[in-house]
């Protein structure tokens, strides 16, 4: 088969596509026909040498995928070659097949296609487990999503709004139309606006009563000012950086909490409780269309670093996505 393979550590001009051997299911996991994936900052950190995947995991980058089944291990039950499906990966979704846990699967929720359902596991199951698993948002309460325009924000502003939370969101003035149309109350221009006076301003004083955060470091001080009291932050990324200081005062005097978690190197029976409530609490939510999978473009397999590029430069909206 083919797959996008990383030559040496780097940019964008180290992934190449390469003839590799076909994966073989171990038991309990099945083998995808792979229809598309779908590119994530993950994937340009494992690019850079800076992520690499967990034990046992396939070296091609890739954190989901869409497709069809093509094949059972031993002791797979529930699911038949043909099936449509959409995946949580370790690794592997930049390929023309992948080996997956079965307990990873997921039905192709109603009202999307083959092709967009490759935008949901990642999102979907970062967002469920964060907001709600870590954090246990509900409704009537306010969300702040840092990073709003990209595939977790686009997604955890509709999910937010699904359950009735009040959901602010930062992001670049360009993309504040849009986030607005999926249910974002007030979006902040970063660049522009201190996000803690806006959060305030927004709350009536009150602050954020859940922060989903990707900036990690540069972020921390600020955010636990824009927290309210009994607020929760919930840390899902680094991207501006992963030293800072704590001011633990702060915290108590709110009751707050501060949490970081990853997904791709959860233990198996983890993953696959979290796609369990995926699929119970969140499709039904998709397949009523209060919430979509947001595209900003797709590329062909073989253009896997042009699709880089473009997530590395922050100009999508939603989702970049690579089809087989």
């Amino acid at each position: 088969m083919q797959a996008v393979t990383i030559t040496e550590p780097g940019g964008p001009e180290q992934l190449a596509v390469t003839e590799v051997p076909d994966p073989t299911p171990a038991a309990d996991e099945v083998i995808i026909e792979v229809a598309a994936t779908a590119v994530n900052r993950a994937d340009l950190l494992q690019r850079q040498g800076k992520y690499p995947p967990p034990p046992g995991a396939s070296p091609y980058p890739g954190l989901e995928c869409s497709g069809r089944i093509a094949e059972l291990g031993a002791g797979v039950s529930g699911w038949r070659v043909g099936d449509e499906v959409c995946a949580l990966l370790s690794g592997g979704g930049y390929a023309e097949r992948v080996a997956v846990p079965a307990g990873q699967l997921m039905p192709v929720p109603a009202g999307v296609s083959l092709i967009e359902a490759a935008a949901l596991p990642e999102v979907a199951c970062t967002v469920w487990s964060n907001v709600v698993g870590c954090a246990a948002l509900r409704a009537g309460e306010t969300l702040l999503v840092h990073g709003g325009g990209g595939g977790i924000g686009t997604f955890a502003i509709q999910f937010g709004s699904a359950i009735g939370a009040t959901v602010l969101a930062t992001a670049r003035q360009a993309k504040h139309e849009a986030l607005h149309a999926l249910g974002a109350a007030q979006v902040i221009d970063y660049t522009e606006q201190d996000f803690v006076a806006a959060v305030r301003s927004a709350t009536n004083g009150r602050g954020a009563d859940v922060i989903l955060d990707i900036l990690g470091a540069s972020y921390l001080a600020r955010n636990i000012q824009a927290l309210a009291c009994d607020g929760r932050i919930v840390i899902i990324g680094m991207q501006g950086g992963r030293r800072a200081e704590l001011d633990i005062g702060v915290l108590l005097a709110k009751r707050a909490s501060v949490t970081a978690t990853g997904l791709r190197a959860r233990p198996a029976e983890q993953k696959a409780e979290i796609v369990r409530r995926v699929v119970a609490e969140v499709w039904p939510l998709v397949a009523r269309g209060g919430i979509r999978p947001i595209i900003d473009c797709r590329f062909p397999l073989a253009e896997a670093t042009d699709a880089h590029r473009r997530v590395e430069r922050s100009d999508h909206l939603g989702k970049v996505l690579l089809t087989t």
